[in-house]
């Protein structure tokens, strides 16, 4: 199944990248920053650079095919997500969160996600239960290819398009500021091979998806609580063991 046309380009990893001695048309450079912002932000969310690791700039020009002054700033936008933090004339490093930080977090985005849970079944439509319910798909297909760019990807448009379906400004705004912050973690969360943290994620969406087909908003609302308990304990463990790696 396919993602739509949005999704997609949002997770090409593999788009190209114009040469940065190029000179593009105004559409042309939005293209290319937002492209490059794409994979740059995948890079990070995938675990290529350690938390709290340094982003080695000469070497991501190199991987992209650009010169320092876009990588700089896109690595502004992965500051203002929570993704890297800028070291005043000291490049960048991946942010690393703590224990308690991140306990913290994962308890407000599971109020944040039970709440917009319970306003969606209140407020969906038709047409938006059957895009979460075709991205369900694609998220399962691409769990049966242990494809996990694919699988997150997919992931993340369920959580963001209950929010959406909420129907509440205030809600959604102060998702997307938590969301960017836990993205990286919440990705890793899936590599805890000991409590087969992925197959256990992709059977709580079963249960999410059933819910929200019955417009149970209780149910739905307890359900998104623990299903961001049961990340945040992998989180955890993988942020504990990439830190020391």
């Amino acid at each position: 199944m396919m993602l739509d046309a949005g999704m997609e380009s949002a997770i090409d990893a593999g788009a190209a990248i114009a040469p940065h001695d190029a000179v593009p048309s105004a559409t042309g450079a939005a293209t290319l920053h937002g492209t490059l912002l794409a994979q740059l932000r995948d890079y990070v969310v995938e675990g290529n650079l350690a938390p709290g690791a340094r982003v080695p700039e000469r070497l991501l020009c190199e991987r992209f095919g650009i010169s320092r002054t876009p990588l700089r700033e896109a690595l502004k936008v992965l500051a203002s997500e929570g993704l890297i933090d800028l070291l005043p004339n000291r490049g960048a490093r991946v942010r690393q969160l703590g224990h308690d930080e991140m306990v913290a977090l994962f308890d407000v985005m599971g109020g944040l996600e039970a709440l917009a849970g319970r306003l969606a079944c209140e407020k969906i439509t038709e047409e938006a239960y059957a895009e979460i319910e075709r991205l369900h798909h694609a998220m399962y297909a691409s769990y049966l290819r242990r494809d996990l760019h694919g699988y997150f990807a997919a992931n993340q448009g369920i959580h963001d398009r209950i929010v959406a379906a909420a129907d509440n400004a205030p809600l959604a705004a102060t998702y997307a500021n938590f969301a960017g912050r836990l993205r990286r973690v919440r990705y890793a969360a899936n590599l805890d091979k000991d409590r087969d943290r992925w197959g256990e994620a992709m059977r709580e969406h079963e249960e999410i998806l059933d819910a929200l087909r019955r417009r149970a908003g209780p149910e739905l609302s307890d359900i998104l609580f623990r299903h961001l308990r049961n990340k945040r304990r992998a989180a955890a463990t993988q942020e504990s063991a990439a830190a020391g790696a």
